[in-house]
């Protein structure tokens, strides 16, 4: 019996495509298999994430459900990176709350969100250091935001985190002045 071809797209995707899950980031579909779970037959995406070294199975069936998605387009990727042009806005609810709202930011898959949590938990050279847990919570949504620009520009993500790098300490001078300005004119 020959070895039936395995299938190239299902549901908008298809193998070798780099794909965006929510909860790990950008990933690669490998391949679209069928295997047989408790007596059904399954066809699932096979997605690799390099930089994780994992491998995940999603049935092509729940893809759109758990917020499998393309790539953004280069339209969200410049909404993401104006949206880091703007006021970082910081609640003032308990650590622990606005902790989880980031992490649900980082996990939604939304690239704008994310471009969010990177902008409220961005420090300048002139703020005070972060505690462990914001850190933690900054590299994370920085390197989701890094990896999908990466994907979308076709650059290394270094060169991402440099375009990012750049439009937050961009902005961060021009609010120093802006309040340097301030700070002169009420000593005058």
């Amino acid at each position: 019996m020959a070895e039936k071809k395995k299938p190239q797209q299902r549901k908008g995707f298809r193998t070798k495509e780099q794909i965006v899950y929510p909860a790990h980031g950008v990933g690669r579909i490998t391949s679209i298999e069928e295997e047989e779970v408790a007596g059904a037959k399954l066809e699932l995406f096979v997605i690799n994430f390099e930089k994780e070294k994992m491998t995940l199975r999603v049935p092509t069936g729940k893809a759109a459900r758990v917020g499998m998605r393309k790539l953004s387009s280069d339209k969200i990727v410049k909404k993401a990176l104006h949206t880091l042009k703007g006021k970082a806005r910081v609640k003032r609810t308990m650590w622990s709350r606005r902790a989880q709202e980031y992490d649900a930011k980082i996990n939604s898959g939304s690239l704008v969100l994310i471009a969010e949590v990177v902008r409220d938990l961005y420090r300048s050279e002139t703020q005070p250091e972060q505690s462990y847990s914001e850190r933690q919570l900054y590299e994370a949504a920085l390197d989701r935001m890094a990896r999908e620009i990466a994907a979308v520009h076709k650059l290394d993500e270094d060169g991402a985190i440099a375009i990012i790098d750049e439009v937050l300490s961009r902005t961060a001078r021009a609010a120093q002045i802006r309040q340097d300005e301030s700070d002169a004119q009420a000593a005058a």
